[in-house]
């Protein structure tokens, strides 16, 4: 996906997130609710980390520098990796944090005289954080067309599928959050909004850890997909010059930025001008199968035959 497509769905639960944070905390002052005022920390982590994201876009969008010749598209991925801290801390602790405090302290009753706020809000949060989650679908759709769970985990724009993987635990907190007030009102029990609370918690640091450990492996060096390589040994074999070819290395450098390495052995027939003009030919053919495939670079050497 873009660089414009993230932002589109970012700055969707961006604006999405504020409304209901307001709407969940007012409703959180008039009844009570451990769970709402949770779900109202929760949307305001969210509006954080939508900024996060966005500081985190442009910043890989700086051009590459003496320091950093190969520019800062890893910051996207930085950030990603913040967002996904302050979730598990934040979010996730907060949330735990005060649904056992409700569990501690039984006095701390919830008003039910104004049980319609939180009614009133959950529908009014589910329709607005649903809304940005699907514009966030369908930007990442835009360039992921077939198999939405596969293409998730394999994408690299971790700005955006931090924003669908934070707006589906909002749809689903939303839910837990409407089933323990709704259990609260019926039996008269203030525990269920307290358990809703803890669920809240836990849901939120199961999306944080999903989230780090995705990032954490894009910040180390995480390489090409297999159908990315065998695009590239695809196109090796297709050249009759080439004798043999191996020891590729690749490495993401940014949503949109890869790395290649390459060794290839090209005919002892071949001239010093041919061999340059076949290297230029390769890079020109991988950099327009693939846009993400920027830095190639590839080394001529006497090598056998290596199994990829």
């Amino acid at each position: 996906m873009s660089a414009g497509g993230s932002n589109i769905a970012i700055l969707a639960a961006i604006v999405a997130n504020i409304l209901i944070a307001v709407s969940k905390f007012i409703a959180a002052a008039f009844t009570g609710s451990s769970a709402m005022f949770s779900e109202g920390i929760h949307s305001m982590i969210d509006i954080l980390n939508g900024l996060l994201l966005l500081l985190g876009i442009k910043r890989s969008r700086k051009k590459p520098t003496k320091l950093h010749p190969f520019g800062y598209g890893m910051e996207a991925y930085f950030w990603s990796f913040v967002v996904s801290i302050l979730v598990f801390s934040v979010g996730g602790g907060f949330a735990i944090y005060e649904g056992i405090h409700r569990l501690t302290s039984p006095s701390m009753d919830m008003d039910h005289s104004h049980i319609l706020w939180n009614y009133g809000v959950l529908m009014f949060a589910m329709i607005f954080e649903g809304t940005s989650l699907y514009i966030g679908i369908r930007q990442f759709r835009k360039t992921n067309p077939v198999g939405m769970r596969s293409s998730l985990k394999k994408s690299k724009d971790s700005p955006t599928v931090a924003v669908i993987f934070e707006e589906t635990a909002a749809v689903i907190g939303n839910g837990i959050a409407l089933a323990g007030v709704t259990l609260s009102f019926i039996l008269h029990d203030p525990f269920y909004d307290a358990l809703a609370s803890i669920m809240i918690g836990i849901l939120l640091i199961y999306v944080a850890y999903f989230m780090a450990t995705e990032t954490k492996n894009l910040l180390i060096g995480e390489s090409i997909t297999d159908e990315d390589m065998a695009l590239i040994v695809e196109i090796l074999n297709s050249y009759k010059e080439v004798d043999n070819f191996g020891n590729i290395r690749t490495m993401h450098l940014g949503p949109t930025e890869i790395l290649i390495t390459m060794e290839v052995n090209f005919k002892d027939n071949l001239k010093t001008t041919e061999v340059e003009q076949l290297t230029i030919e390769i890079k020109d053919k991988l950099s327009k199968k693939n846009n993400s495939f920027r830095y190639i670079y590839i080394e001529t050497s006497n090598i056998e035959k290596s199994k990829l």
